[in-house]
């Protein structure tokens, strides 16, 4: 009788380029998913800031998923780049959206659909609650708690992720648990969707280091990333 073989890593693109406020964490994050690609063995990660050499058809046809990480800034892509990533979302690749990746490029309308929704603004940091809305979902499965206490910035978007018909929303803040919010007592934070051929996967949080270090949080990113690149079939 033969035994099975693992599936075989797939590759992975961090990308963290930023032309507005840079985001601290940056570092500890792209060391942290290349540390979880090679624990887990699912996948392997490049990373990189150069937008001119990652952002093109041929290099973006390397990897099965595209995990941007706080890329402010409104003109951090230009058109040939968005282009490009049109195309290779088009094609089935993947895309995972982390915190301030719904900051950049507020002027692109396909971006903002890709990612979900723009970010608008958010109050001062503190502590909160976020709220597992579908614990059945591949992502969220196994996750571990339903309610999550959580230090962030908790963001408000300039429209309601949830009027968005293509979003599945997969987790949501209690508005009741942080000052500052501004969606109503539907507060939205974490969604995925099928989008023009490929999949998305946004999490609105992960503004801290801290963030990083959490069983909970780097589950989430984990599933994601399997997810968004479609080898999420025959895995728990």
């Amino acid at each position: 009788m033969t035994t099975p073989t693992a599936p075989q890593p797939f590759r992975v693109l961090l990308f963290s380029k930023t032309t507005g406020y840079r985001h601290d964490c940056i570092p500890t994050a792209v060391s942290a998913l290349r540390d979880l690609g090679a624990r887990t063995g699912v996948f392997t990660a490049d990373a990189t800031e150069d937008a001119e050499v990652a952002l093109t058809p041929t290099s973006l046809a390397r990897y099965k998923t595209v995990v941007f990480l706080h890329n402010t800034g409104t003109d951090v892509l230009n058109s040939a780049q968005v282009d490009a990533l049109k195309g290779y979302i088009r094609a089935g690749g993947g895309f995972v959206g982390v915190h301030a990746a719904a900051s950049g490029l507020k002027g692109d309308e396909w971006y903002g659909k890709l990612v979900g929704a723009h970010f608008d603004f958010h109050p001062p940091p503190e502590e909160g609650t976020v709220i597992v809305e579908d614990e059945g979902h591949f992502i969220m499965r196994d996750c571990g708690c339903e309610r999550k206490g959580w230090m962030d910035e908790w963001y408000n978007f300039t429209s309601h992720p949830r009027r968005n018909e293509n979003l599945h929303i997969l987790a949501r803040g209690d508005p009741s648990s942080f000052s500052g919010g501004a969606m109503g007592e539907d507060h939205p934070l974490a969604w995925c969707q099928e989008f023009e051929g490929g999949r998305s996967f946004y999490t609105a949080l992960g503004h801290f280091d801290e963030a990083y270090n959490d069983e909970w949080f780097m589950h989430q990113l984990l599933k994601g990333i399997i997810w968004t690149a479609r080898a999420d079939q025959g895995r728990a």
